[in-house]
């Protein structure tokens, strides 16, 4: 995908995911309206030459039911001639919405796209678009009987790899210290009189405090499906439920040329896998395995990597398997601290790996997510600005 640029990205504060929440009282259409407007402002291009909008969204439900992409960008006050459309592939929607830009760019079918994801918890709450059903029927139950929520999955993956509660809260207090250490001033819009900066991170989160939480998903029942599980998953070493946004600008080389923008990065390669619906959360392993054979770079070329912290377990159990330094894993914290808007995390990683490139020097960087179902997206950048 030479042919498609990354000319900016921005994203929302991340507001804690609760009625108490910064962002609780803001429509997430007017959430996603001013990340749209600061990106059009900070690039300086007329937004009626975009040519279509792509925006992750998870719960399409209530306020986020009406393609939140084409309500953001009139909310916005930009041109009625520009469309949007909504993209789901679960936690990867934003980064789907990403190449799914770059895809139609690299066809011809786009000259200049926006990609990003919105996704408000607070206002709906996660399992909305349920409403109760079985997702799942009766045949899908009867191949894999053993269908688990994403907790119990989690379980399974770090009893699967061996990891210990200690490995898991250490590696959950150090995502708080990062992202506190973090400058992330250059990738925020402030929300105005709302939240300027993340409210999630707790710097002062401590593996003694987090080794004081319960486990989480250690029901009656899960405990006697699953008798040799060693329970150790906790809120603590989650993901927060958030609130938040993002959105990225993107072009072809020709376009960006023409109109004398700077691209900051450009999209190298990605893969998207499905994996094993039990276990669900290991897609990240042969995704990223398959953009790094695509792109015929090694883990030893990439100088960042961003593994959605949707539990601990994931981007342990994928450091176990690729040989990752723990330096260029999550180099300014993730998920757990930043917490993981559903369909804006795509979105909100990328944003965050681009500028961490920028600070550091870096050049290449991959980001994965993985995603339920037992799928898994990964995408290669390479900084050119």
């Amino acid at each position: 995908m030479s042919g498609a640029v990354i000319i900016d990205a921005v994203r929302s504060p991340m507001g804690r995911g609760k009625s108490s929440g910064a962002l609780a009282g803001v429509h997430p259409v007017d959430l996603l309206a001013r990340v749209l407007a600061a990106l059009i402002d900070r690039t300086g291009i007329d937004p009626a030459i975009v040519d279509d909008v792509l925006v992750g969204c998870v719960s399409q439900a209530g306020e986020q039911s009406a393609t939140p992409g084409r309500q953001a960008w009139l909310a916005a006050g930009f041109p009625v001639s520009v469309p949007s459309v909504t993209i789901e592939r679960k936690c990867g929607s934003g980064q789907q919405a990403i190449e799914f830009a770059a895809a139609g760019i690299v066809a011809g079918l786009y000259d200049v796209a926006i990609a990003g994801g919105v996704e408000s918890m607070s206002r709906v709450p996660m399992g909305s678009a349920r409403m109760g059903a079985d997702p799942f029927g009766p045949a899908v139950r009867s191949r894999f009987p053993d269908l688990v929520p994403q907790g119990v999955s989690a379980e399974l993956v770090a009893h699967r790899w061996g990891l210990t509660r200690a490995q898991l809260d250490e590696y959950s207090a150090r995502s708080h210290e990062r992202a506190a250490k973090a400058d992330f001033g250059a990738e925020i819009v402030p929300i105005e009189g709302v939240l300027a900066s993340d409210e999630t991170i707790r710097p002062d989160t401590s593996v003694a405090r987090l080794g004081e939480l319960r486990p989480a998903f250690a029901t009656d029942e899960h405990r006697a499906r699953f008798p040799d599980l060693d329970w150790k998953v906790t809120a603590g070493n989650s993901s927060q439920i958030t609130d938040g946004a993002s959105a990225l600008l993107l072009m072809s080389e020709a376009r960006a040329a023409d109109l004398g923008l700077r691209p900051r990065a450009r999209i190298v390669a990605s893969s998207i896998v499905g994996d094993d619906p039990t276990l669900m959360l290991t897609g990240p392993i042969p995704a990223t395995r398959r953009v790094l054979a695509r792109a015929g770079v090694s883990v030893d070329d990439v100088d960042a990597f961003e593994v959605n912290e949707a539990f601990a377990a994931v981007p342990l159990a994928w450091q176990q398997e690729l040989g990752v330094p723990d330096g260029k894993l999550n180099p300014c914290g993730g998920a757990i601290a930043l917490g993981h808007p559903l369909g804006a995390s795509g979105a909100r990683l990328m944003t965050t790996l681009l500028n961490h490139l920028a600070a550091s020097g870096g050049r290449l960087g991959l980001q994965t997510m993985c995603e339920a179902g037992g799928m898994a997206n990964a995408t290669l950048v390479e900084r050119i600005g």
